[in-house]
């Protein structure tokens, strides 16, 4: 008789659409880069307003006994987008076709990710890997409440674009229950199935988008299409005392996300009472740990603004902002009873954040964005595709850190997170959120491995915004109402500019994690401010 192993995938997307094709994927033994492929294509389609094919792409991809890889597959601006282009604004538009500026990179990032994958083993024919997407866009989607709300907050704005029918009905705002079907996306995804990913980038699909967005009036040509290519990079690390954490280098804000959970992690050695606080209701212990990783937000961002930017103009190694003497100098601006005043001007972005864990231990954690609602709102007639208004996040004003240059890249709130912790335990864990995206990722990290709570709780409990993401334009701390009705009194007494919203509130992102024990045992964990999905599974595989 052949010898039965035991093995266990993963997956954990923000729809359960997306979490069906990684799983498909995965039960039919692709590696995890595959199963996100697939997934990456299915959330394209099931969760249109926050990302997709005409949007930007970071990997995080760890192979066991080895460092972790990156992607960068974000875009640049196009040779044409520099500050004279611009002349008659006074800042770039956030929405129509001078809103669309940046090559998209999302695709470019697969293509890329498959050539790792491939080096694992022979890799699935793409049609296998998009059957689900075009599936879901042939025959239509179910729209949900995030969709509703995202259709109600950008109708106004967007309906009156070109082509941007395809995401309403009958030319009213997407409404939950309803059916969209999205037939153009799914005619491009069997074209990138028949023709290659480079396609896009390359060939028939190449030039229909460079047409579509010429005639819209974007400045992105073919010639932009043709040279982009997406990058491998080295990862941003860190060591804390309970193992090393892993996130994206510029123009990402991967160097924020790492700030905040070295500089708590020296505050948990100096108060050892935020450790474990699973099963218990002591809310003081809970305020004092909210306190202090927002009193970290604020230091990791004030770093994050003075220096980041696209690499090519970086004035310093963003690793020296993890010195001791760095760490060090923004402890001593941290006041454990006293919160620091804060105006500040927020990052806001719509994105997905995924995992997936394979039958070999390989993890990755991915994140694919078009920035705002519906990007820059330019939908191409030929493709189905809408195109990303990550370029805003530019500057006109000359000399600017982040000041427009063709070729360069804009700052991103994207970054993809990893561990590997020191009890041999790997994790990976992210969520959308623009500046909540760090916000997010240590409140996850720190009750999971601080406090020792369970992954779904980690994920599920009461959260806190410093600053906006999706709402309105403001610069206090919103607190979700379940966790303010504990510890709400206690921050403002502390000196919080405390706001509530309602529990469980998607303002919070999408956030989920999975978790490898070195047996083989994996847990995972999905959002229920989401309609996503996280599962985990055995495998049994006869040799």
């Amino acid at each position: 008789m052949k010898k039965i192993e035991q093995t266990q995938i993963a997956f954990t997307a923000p729809h359960f659409g997306a979490t069906t094709a990684g799983r498909a994927i995965l039960e039919a033994g692709g590696t995890a880069i595959e199963a996100m492929v697939a997934a990456a294509a299915s959330v394209a389609v099931e969760y249109p307003h926050m990302n997709g094919m005409g949007g930007d792409g970071f990997w995080l991809i760890s192979e066991p006994g080895k460092k972790p890889i990156a992607i960068d597959a974000c875009g640049v601006a196009a040779a044409q987008a520099n500050v004279d282009y611009y002349q008659e604004y006074s800042a770039i538009p956030s929405r129509g076709p001078k809103a669309a500026l940046t090559m998209a990179g999302a695709v470019a990032g697969w293509e890329k990710a498959l050539e790792i994958s491939h080096q694992w083993q022979p890799n699935l024919p793409l049609a296998k890997l998009f059957d689900t997407a075009i599936g879901q866009a042939q025959w239509g989607i179910e729209v949900t409440q995030s969709m509703h709300d995202a259709s109600v907050k950008t109708f106004d704005e967007l309906s009156v674009l070109p082509h941007f029918e395809q995401f309403l009905i009958k030319e009213k705002v997407l409404k939950k229950g309803k059916i969209l079907k999205l037939p153009k996306l799914a005619s491009t995804l069997k074209l990138l199935a028949k023709n290659g990913l480079r396609d896009f980038y390359e060939g028939a699909i190449a030039n229909l988008l460079a047409q579509d967005l010429q005639a819209a009036g974007s400045p992105i040509t073919l010639d932009d299409f043709k040279t982009y290519r997406a990058q491998t990079v080295t990862p941003l690390s860190h060591e804390l005392s309970t193992g090393t954490l892993y996130n994206l280098p510029a123009p990402t804000q991967g160097i924020a996300s790492i700030i905040i959970l070295a500089l708590y992690d020296k505050l948990v050695q100096k108060y050892p009472d935020l450790g474990k606080n699973d099963n218990t209701l002591d809310f003081e212990k809970e305020s004092k740990m909210v306190h202090l990783l927002v009193e970290c937000t604020k230091q990791a961002f004030i770093k994050r603004d003075q220096f980041l930017t696209d690499p090519s103009r970086l004035k310093i190694d963003l690793l020296i902002l993890l010195s001791d003497e760095s760490i060090d100098d923004m402890l001593a601006n941290i006041d454990v009873e006293n919160a620091l005043p804060w105006p500040h001007q927020a990052k806001q972005g719509d994105t997905v954040w995924m995992s997936a864990c394979d039958s070999e231990g390989r993890m990755v954690s991915y994140i694919q964005s078009l920035y705002w609602e519906y990007g820059s709102g330019v939908v191409s007639p030929s493709t189905g595709i809408v195109w990303n208004n990550r370029g805003t996040s530019f500057s006109l004003e000359k000399g600017s850190l982040q000041q427009l240059v063709p070729g360069l890249k804009p700052f991103h709130t994207l970054n993809p997170a990893f561990a590997e912790l020191s009890d041999g335990r790997r994790m990976t864990y992210g969520t959308m959120g623009g500046e909540g995206q760090p916000q997010t990722q240590a409140a996850v990290f720190s009750r999971f491995i601080y406090q020792q709570q369970v992954l779904q709780k980690a994920v599920t409990k009461g959260r806190w915004l410093l600053g906006r993401t999706w709402g309105e334009d403001s610069h206090n701390l919103k607190l979700e109402g379940d966790i303010a009705e504990q510890i709400g009194d206690d921050l403002k007494r502390r000196g919080h500019d405390v706001a509530i919203v309602s529990p469980c509130n998607e303002l919070m992102g999408h956030a989920g994690a999975i978790v490898l024990e070195p047996n083989g045992k994996v847990t995972a964990a999905t959002d229920p401010r989401s309609d996503g999905k996280a599962f985990s599974a055995n495998l049994e595989q006869t040799p």
